[in-house]
């Protein structure tokens, strides 16, 4: 009888090898994905800082997991959705439209970087990356 062989009624799990480690993989760093939304909230202040947060997404994109990737996708629509209702609504303030569509931009905006915030602390994708709304 080999030293290695199940004793009679002892589990043995099958999936294991000695090879493996005992340790669990590191989880994804989601720091780029969080400076990010940071960077679209900070651009109530400072305008610019969403155009550097879409080119930190382009460059992260596709280089972690699915769910993380998603994210990156999600901040990558959320700039260019949020520049054309911007560049719409914009236009529509000389019929005086446009001036609750740019409170309702702003809205839209923050509800979809917290909704990230949200999904990143979740380790999860964010709900609804295709959509154009919420």
């Amino acid at each position: 009888m080999r030293d290695d062989a199940p004793l009679e009624g002892e589990v043995v799990d099958r999936h294991a090898t000695s090879e493996e480690p005992s340790e669990a993989s590191p989880a994804p760093d989601t720091t780029m994905a969080m400076v990010i939304y940071a960077l679209y909230l900070a651009s109530f202040v400072v305008g610019f800082t969403s155009l550097i947060g879409v080119i930190i997404a382009y460059v992260y994109r596709d280089k972690g997991p699915a769910w993380l990737d998603e994210h990156y996708r999600y901040q990558i629509r959320t700039f260019w959705i949020g520049l054309l209702y911007g560049s719409v609504a914009t236009l529509l303030t000389l019929i005086l439209v446009g001036f609750p569509m740019l409170l309702a931009l702003a809205v839209w905006f923050i509800v979809r970087c917290v909704k990230g915030f949200k999904g990143l602390q979740e380790k999860r994708a964010p709900s609804n990356v295709d959509s154009w709304l919420l």
